[in-house]
Protein backbone atom coordinates (compact mmCIF):
# COMPACT_ATOMS: atom_id res chain seq x y z
CA UNK A 1 0.00 0.00 0.00
CA UNK A 2 0.74 3.60 -0.12
CA UNK A 3 0.47 4.91 3.04
CA UNK A 4 0.32 8.93 4.10
CA UNK A 5 0.49 9.70 8.05
CA UNK A 6 0.33 13.25 8.97
CA UNK A 7 0.92 14.64 12.03
CA UNK A 8 1.47 17.98 13.29
CA UNK A 9 4.57 16.60 15.08
CA UNK A 10 7.23 14.42 14.02
CA UNK A 11 10.91 13.93 14.92
CA UNK A 12 13.32 15.80 15.85
CA UNK A 13 10.89 16.61 18.17
CA UNK A 14 10.59 14.26 20.88
CA UNK A 15 7.17 13.10 22.23
CA UNK A 16 4.82 10.41 22.87
CA UNK A 17 2.93 11.01 19.36
CA UNK A 18 6.14 11.61 17.62
CA UNK A 19 7.59 8.55 18.65
CA UNK A 20 4.62 6.34 18.05
CA UNK A 21 4.09 7.76 14.54
CA UNK A 22 7.75 7.11 13.47
CA UNK A 23 7.83 3.94 15.14
CA UNK A 24 4.59 2.95 12.81
CA UNK A 25 6.30 4.33 9.84
CA UNK A 26 9.14 2.88 10.10
CA UNK A 27 7.75 -0.58 10.64
CA UNK A 28 5.05 -0.28 7.70
CA UNK A 29 7.93 0.78 5.25
CA UNK A 30 9.86 -2.28 6.55
CA UNK A 31 6.82 -4.98 5.64
CA UNK A 32 6.79 -3.60 2.23
CA UNK A 33 4.18 -0.35 2.08
CA UNK A 34 5.22 3.12 0.35
CA UNK A 35 5.37 5.19 3.53
CA UNK A 36 5.32 9.05 3.74
CA UNK A 37 4.53 11.53 6.05
CA UNK A 38 3.21 15.04 6.11
CA UNK A 39 4.41 17.56 9.34
CA UNK A 40 4.60 21.00 10.44
CA UNK A 41 7.44 19.67 12.15
CA UNK A 42 10.60 21.61 10.56
CA UNK A 43 13.89 19.26 10.47
CA UNK A 44 16.63 19.96 12.49
CA UNK A 45 18.58 22.39 9.78
CA UNK A 46 19.72 19.51 7.02
CA UNK A 47 16.61 18.90 4.82
CA UNK A 48 16.80 15.17 4.35
CA UNK A 49 17.86 14.57 0.91
CA UNK A 50 15.48 11.54 0.55
CA UNK A 51 13.50 8.90 2.48
CA UNK A 52 14.52 8.25 6.16
CA UNK A 53 14.72 4.30 7.45
CA UNK A 54 12.54 3.83 4.52
CA UNK A 55 9.89 6.83 5.22
CA UNK A 56 9.78 10.08 3.14
CA UNK A 57 8.79 12.99 5.04
CA UNK A 58 7.13 16.23 3.78
CA UNK A 59 7.58 18.84 6.14
CA UNK A 60 4.86 21.89 5.16
CA UNK A 61 6.42 24.67 7.61
CA UNK A 62 5.96 28.08 8.06
CA UNK A 63 9.02 29.17 9.92
CA UNK A 64 6.88 30.19 13.04
CA UNK A 65 8.44 31.41 16.40
CA UNK A 66 9.32 28.44 18.61
CA UNK A 67 9.05 25.58 15.47
CA UNK A 68 5.74 25.69 16.45
CA UNK A 69 4.19 22.67 14.00
CA UNK A 70 1.31 24.90 12.62
CA UNK A 71 0.79 26.17 8.75
CA UNK A 72 -1.60 29.17 7.61
CA UNK A 73 -2.31 27.37 4.85
CA UNK A 74 -2.39 23.44 5.63
CA UNK A 75 -5.67 23.32 3.65
CA UNK A 76 -4.04 23.60 0.24
CA UNK A 77 -0.85 22.60 1.32
CA UNK A 78 -2.12 19.01 2.31
CA UNK A 79 -4.19 18.63 -0.49
CA UNK A 80 -1.09 19.34 -3.30
CA UNK A 81 0.41 16.53 -1.55
CA UNK A 82 -2.52 13.95 -1.13
CA UNK A 83 -2.79 14.62 -4.97
CA UNK A 84 0.91 14.19 -5.94
CA UNK A 85 1.14 11.08 -3.36
CA UNK A 86 -2.07 9.59 -4.06
CA UNK A 87 -2.28 7.04 -1.50
CA UNK A 88 -4.52 4.37 -0.66
CA UNK A 89 -5.21 5.43 2.65
CA UNK A 90 -4.42 8.31 4.85
CA UNK A 91 -3.82 8.31 8.48
CA UNK A 92 -3.90 11.09 10.41
CA UNK A 93 -2.74 11.22 14.48
CA UNK A 94 -3.69 14.09 16.49
CA UNK A 95 -3.16 15.54 19.94
CA UNK A 96 -5.91 17.50 22.23
CA UNK A 97 -5.76 20.37 19.77
CA UNK A 98 -3.47 19.77 16.27
CA UNK A 99 -4.37 22.50 14.17
CA UNK A 100 -2.26 20.64 11.22
CA UNK A 101 -3.74 17.26 11.47
CA UNK A 102 -7.11 17.35 11.74
CA UNK A 103 -7.78 19.83 8.97
CA UNK A 104 -5.79 17.61 6.96
CA UNK A 105 -8.58 14.95 8.28
CA UNK A 106 -10.79 16.84 6.04
CA UNK A 107 -9.07 17.29 3.17
CA UNK A 108 -8.43 13.74 3.06
CA UNK A 109 -12.00 13.08 3.07
CA UNK A 110 -12.92 15.54 0.32
CA UNK A 111 -10.47 14.17 -1.95
CA UNK A 112 -12.24 10.20 -1.66
CA UNK A 113 -9.19 9.65 0.19
CA UNK A 114 -9.39 6.11 2.77
CA UNK A 115 -8.80 8.04 5.72
CA UNK A 116 -8.51 6.62 9.52
CA UNK A 117 -7.50 9.30 12.46
CA UNK A 118 -6.35 8.35 15.83
CA UNK A 119 -6.52 10.84 18.97
CA UNK A 120 -3.93 10.50 21.17
CA UNK A 121 -4.70 12.43 23.89
CA UNK A 122 -7.46 12.93 26.39
CA UNK A 123 -9.59 15.87 25.45
CA UNK A 124 -10.43 17.72 29.06
CA UNK A 125 -13.70 19.50 30.44
CA UNK A 126 -13.09 22.45 28.32
CA UNK A 127 -12.65 20.44 24.68
CA UNK A 128 -14.96 18.08 24.85
CA UNK A 129 -18.20 21.03 24.62
CA UNK A 130 -15.78 22.82 21.72
CA UNK A 131 -15.56 19.84 19.68
CA UNK A 132 -19.09 19.07 20.10
CA UNK A 133 -19.88 22.48 19.01
CA UNK A 134 -17.73 21.66 16.32
CA UNK A 135 -20.14 18.58 15.21
CA UNK A 136 -22.76 20.53 15.03
CA UNK A 137 -21.34 23.45 12.76
CA UNK A 138 -19.06 21.33 10.81
CA UNK A 139 -20.49 17.81 11.15
CA UNK A 140 -17.33 16.09 11.56
CA UNK A 141 -18.66 12.73 13.06
CA UNK A 142 -20.51 12.24 9.96
CA UNK A 143 -17.30 12.74 7.47
CA UNK A 144 -16.56 9.06 7.02
CA UNK A 145 -13.26 8.69 8.78
CA UNK A 146 -12.35 5.66 10.80
CA UNK A 147 -12.21 6.96 14.34
CA UNK A 148 -9.61 5.67 16.83
CA UNK A 149 -7.98 6.42 20.05
CA UNK A 150 -5.41 5.10 21.78
CA UNK A 151 -7.14 4.08 24.89
CA UNK A 152 -10.13 3.74 26.18
CA UNK A 153 -9.40 7.04 28.43
CA UNK A 154 -8.74 8.70 24.88
CA UNK A 155 -11.63 7.28 23.16
CA UNK A 156 -14.39 8.58 26.28
CA UNK A 157 -15.07 12.16 25.15
CA UNK A 158 -15.12 10.93 21.54
CA UNK A 159 -17.87 8.65 22.43
CA UNK A 160 -19.54 11.04 24.51
CA UNK A 161 -20.69 12.81 21.26
CA UNK A 162 -22.03 9.41 19.67
CA UNK A 163 -18.93 8.80 17.48
CA UNK A 164 -18.29 5.22 17.14
CA UNK A 165 -14.58 4.63 18.19
CA UNK A 166 -12.23 2.07 17.68
CA UNK A 167 -9.06 1.31 19.87
CA UNK A 168 -5.78 1.32 18.47
CA UNK A 169 -3.04 1.34 21.11
CA UNK A 170 0.60 2.39 20.83
CA UNK A 171 3.15 -0.25 20.28
CA UNK A 172 6.14 -1.54 21.62
CA UNK A 173 9.00 -3.84 21.21
CA UNK A 174 7.93 -6.33 23.77
CA UNK A 175 10.94 -8.26 24.08
CA UNK A 176 13.73 -5.23 23.67
CA UNK A 177 11.97 -3.98 26.89
CA UNK A 178 12.22 -7.22 28.91
CA UNK A 179 15.55 -6.19 31.55
CA UNK A 180 17.05 -8.74 34.34
CA UNK A 181 16.18 -6.76 37.62
CA UNK A 182 18.82 -5.38 39.86
CA UNK A 183 18.32 -6.08 43.73
CA UNK A 184 19.33 -2.97 45.46
CA UNK A 185 20.36 -2.79 48.84
CA UNK A 186 18.47 -4.10 51.83
CA UNK A 187 15.97 -1.63 53.14
CA UNK A 188 15.89 0.55 50.03
CA UNK A 189 12.98 0.62 47.93
CA UNK A 190 13.88 2.28 44.32
CA UNK A 191 10.74 4.25 42.72
CA UNK A 192 10.62 5.44 39.10
CA UNK A 193 8.74 7.75 36.79
CA UNK A 194 9.61 8.80 33.23
CA UNK A 195 7.76 11.37 32.10
CA UNK A 196 8.08 15.09 30.40
CA UNK A 197 8.10 17.55 33.48
CA UNK A 198 5.37 19.70 32.39
CA UNK A 199 2.72 20.88 34.56
CA UNK A 200 0.02 18.63 33.53
CA UNK A 201 2.53 15.29 34.14
CA UNK A 202 1.50 16.00 37.66
CA UNK A 203 5.37 15.94 38.77
CA UNK A 204 4.87 18.32 42.47
CA UNK A 205 2.08 16.33 43.61
CA UNK A 206 4.43 13.38 42.68
CA UNK A 207 7.22 14.92 44.75
CA UNK A 208 4.79 15.30 47.31
CA UNK A 209 3.78 11.66 47.67
CA UNK A 210 6.79 10.44 47.70
CA UNK A 211 7.47 12.60 51.05
CA UNK A 212 3.95 11.35 52.50
CA UNK A 213 5.13 7.85 51.74
CA UNK A 214 8.68 8.37 53.34
CA UNK A 215 7.19 10.05 56.45
CA UNK A 216 4.69 7.08 57.03
CA UNK A 217 7.87 4.75 56.40
CA UNK A 218 9.33 5.78 58.94
CA UNK A 219 12.99 4.10 59.31
CA UNK A 220 11.18 0.82 58.00
CA UNK A 221 12.49 1.51 54.43
CA UNK A 222 14.05 4.25 52.50
CA UNK A 223 12.48 5.42 49.65
CA UNK A 224 14.41 6.41 46.64
CA UNK A 225 12.75 8.33 43.82
CA UNK A 226 14.60 8.63 40.10
CA UNK A 227 12.88 10.99 38.53
CA UNK A 228 13.86 10.42 34.25
CA UNK A 229 12.75 13.14 31.51
CA UNK A 230 12.96 16.95 30.65
CA UNK A 231 11.15 20.07 30.25
CA UNK A 232 10.18 23.27 31.42
CA UNK A 233 9.18 22.75 35.06
CA UNK A 234 12.09 20.93 35.68
CA UNK A 235 13.74 24.35 37.82
CA UNK A 236 10.62 24.35 39.72
CA UNK A 237 10.63 20.28 40.73
CA UNK A 238 14.46 20.47 41.83
CA UNK A 239 13.37 23.41 43.90
CA UNK A 240 10.57 22.16 45.47
CA UNK A 241 12.99 18.90 46.28
CA UNK A 242 15.62 20.26 48.05
CA UNK A 243 12.93 22.75 49.97
CA UNK A 244 11.36 19.76 51.11
CA UNK A 245 14.05 17.41 51.40
CA UNK A 246 12.77 14.94 49.37
CA UNK A 247 15.06 12.17 47.90
CA UNK A 248 15.01 12.36 44.21
CA UNK A 249 17.34 12.19 41.59
CA UNK A 250 17.05 14.10 38.38
CA UNK A 251 18.54 12.11 35.47
CA UNK A 252 17.46 14.84 32.24
CA UNK A 253 16.39 12.72 29.22
CA UNK A 254 18.30 9.66 28.78
CA UNK A 255 18.46 7.05 25.72
CA UNK A 256 16.43 4.50 25.12
CA UNK A 257 19.09 2.12 26.84
CA UNK A 258 19.61 4.40 29.89
CA UNK A 259 16.07 4.08 30.54
CA UNK A 260 16.55 -0.23 30.17
CA UNK A 261 19.10 0.58 32.94
CA UNK A 262 16.83 2.41 35.25
CA UNK A 263 14.31 0.34 34.84
CA UNK A 264 16.63 -3.04 35.74
CA UNK A 265 17.72 -1.06 38.93
CA UNK A 266 14.09 -0.42 39.78
CA UNK A 267 11.73 -2.09 42.36
CA UNK A 268 8.08 0.14 41.54
CA UNK A 269 6.88 2.35 38.61
CA UNK A 270 4.90 5.50 39.29
CA UNK A 271 2.65 6.86 36.80
CA UNK A 272 1.03 10.16 38.50
CA UNK A 273 -0.60 11.99 35.30
CA UNK A 274 -4.84 12.39 35.37
CA UNK A 275 -4.89 12.93 31.98
CA UNK A 276 -3.04 9.96 30.18
CA UNK A 277 -4.38 8.96 27.04
CA UNK A 278 -1.74 5.41 27.00
CA UNK A 279 1.29 5.65 28.78
CA UNK A 280 3.74 4.25 26.76
CA UNK A 281 6.92 4.70 29.86
CA UNK A 282 4.03 2.72 31.70
CA UNK A 283 4.25 0.12 29.48
CA UNK A 284 7.79 0.23 29.14
CA UNK A 285 8.12 -0.36 33.04
CA UNK A 286 5.36 -3.08 32.85
CA UNK A 287 7.00 -5.16 30.03
CA UNK A 288 10.50 -4.93 31.94
CA UNK A 289 8.67 -6.60 34.92
CA UNK A 290 8.23 -3.12 37.33
CA UNK A 291 5.17 -3.13 39.12
CA UNK A 292 2.85 -0.15 37.64
CA UNK A 293 1.20 2.29 40.02
CA UNK A 294 -1.32 4.71 38.32
CA UNK A 295 -4.62 6.55 38.71
CA UNK A 296 -7.66 4.61 37.47
CA UNK A 297 -9.46 5.72 34.75
CA UNK A 298 -6.43 6.73 32.63
CA UNK A 299 -5.03 5.05 29.77
CA UNK A 300 -2.82 2.99 31.87
CA UNK A 301 -5.83 0.97 32.59
CA UNK A 302 -5.31 -0.67 28.85
CA UNK A 303 -2.64 -2.57 30.14
CA UNK A 304 -2.25 -2.37 34.10
CA UNK A 305 -5.03 -4.42 36.34
CA UNK A 306 -5.35 -3.94 39.88
CA UNK A 307 -3.61 -6.43 41.41
CA UNK A 308 -1.92 -7.94 38.81
CA UNK A 309 0.27 -5.65 36.84
CA UNK A 310 0.60 -3.30 39.35
CA UNK A 311 -1.88 -1.16 41.43
CA UNK A 312 -4.61 1.40 40.50
CA UNK A 313 -5.66 4.30 42.79
CA UNK A 314 -8.94 6.14 42.90
CA UNK A 315 -6.93 9.24 44.27
CA UNK A 316 -3.37 10.87 45.33
CA UNK A 317 -4.31 9.44 48.47
CA UNK A 318 -4.57 6.00 47.60
CA UNK A 319 -1.61 6.29 45.26
CA UNK A 320 0.51 6.85 48.47
CA UNK A 321 -1.41 4.05 50.38
CA UNK A 322 -0.31 1.35 47.26
CA UNK A 323 3.43 3.02 47.28
CA UNK A 324 3.59 2.37 51.33
CA UNK A 325 2.18 -1.12 51.15
CA UNK A 326 4.20 -2.28 48.27
CA UNK A 327 7.15 -0.64 49.73
CA UNK A 328 6.52 -2.62 52.86
CA UNK A 329 5.58 -6.09 51.32
CA UNK A 330 8.33 -7.12 48.98
CA UNK A 331 6.82 -10.85 48.30
CA UNK A 332 4.19 -8.59 46.69
CA UNK A 333 6.41 -7.00 44.58
CA UNK A 334 8.19 -9.63 43.49
CA UNK A 335 4.83 -11.48 42.38
CA UNK A 336 3.96 -8.68 40.01
CA UNK A 337 6.95 -8.52 38.45
CA UNK A 338 7.47 -12.24 37.66
CA UNK A 339 3.92 -12.32 35.96
CA UNK A 340 4.82 -8.81 34.18
CA UNK A 341 7.71 -11.01 33.06
CA UNK A 342 5.88 -14.08 32.36
CA UNK A 343 3.32 -12.50 30.63
CA UNK A 344 4.15 -10.02 27.86
CA UNK A 345 1.69 -7.03 26.83
CA UNK A 346 -0.93 -7.36 23.65
CA UNK A 347 0.57 -4.04 22.48
CA UNK A 348 3.36 -5.83 20.81
CA UNK A 349 4.41 -3.74 17.40
CA UNK A 350 3.10 -7.19 15.99
CA UNK A 351 -0.50 -6.68 17.05
CA UNK A 352 -0.62 -3.04 16.79
CA UNK A 353 0.82 -3.66 13.03
CA UNK A 354 -2.24 -6.19 12.03
CA UNK A 355 -4.59 -3.69 13.80
CA UNK A 356 -3.31 -1.11 11.45
CA UNK A 357 -3.77 -2.93 8.38
CA UNK A 358 -7.00 -4.30 9.80
CA UNK A 359 -8.41 -0.45 10.16
CA UNK A 360 -7.29 0.50 6.72
CA UNK A 361 -9.36 -2.13 5.12
CA UNK A 362 -12.42 -1.05 6.65
CA UNK A 363 -11.36 1.86 5.71
CA UNK A 364 -10.93 1.43 2.28
CA UNK A 365 -14.68 -0.53 2.46
CA UNK A 366 -16.26 2.53 3.94
CA UNK A 367 -15.07 4.29 0.39
CA UNK A 368 -15.94 1.51 -1.85
CA UNK A 369 -19.53 1.65 0.10
CA UNK A 370 -19.63 5.55 -0.79
CA UNK A 371 -18.53 5.07 -4.16
CA UNK A 372 -21.02 2.32 -4.95
CA UNK A 373 -23.88 4.72 -3.52
CA UNK A 374 -22.63 7.87 -5.34
CA UNK A 375 -23.24 5.83 -8.74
Amino acid sequence: MRIVHVSDCYPPRLGGIETQVRGLAMRQAAAGHDVHVITATPDAGTPEPGPVDGVTVHRVVAGLPFDLPVHPRVVPEVRALLTATSPDVVHVHGGVVSPFAYPAARVATVLGLPTVATLHGVWGPLMTPVAAAADRLLGWTSWGVLLTAVSDAAAAPLRSLGAEVQLLPNGIDAAGWVVPHQPGPDGEVRALSVMRLAPRKRGIPLLRMISQAQHRLGTTRLLRLTLVGEGPARSTLERYARRTCTPVRFTGRITPQQVRDELAHADVFLAPARRESFGIAALEARTAGVPVVALEGTGVTSFVRDGVEGVLAADDNQLVDALVRLALDGARRAAIAEHNRQHPPQQDWSQVLALVQSYYRAAGARDDVRADAAT
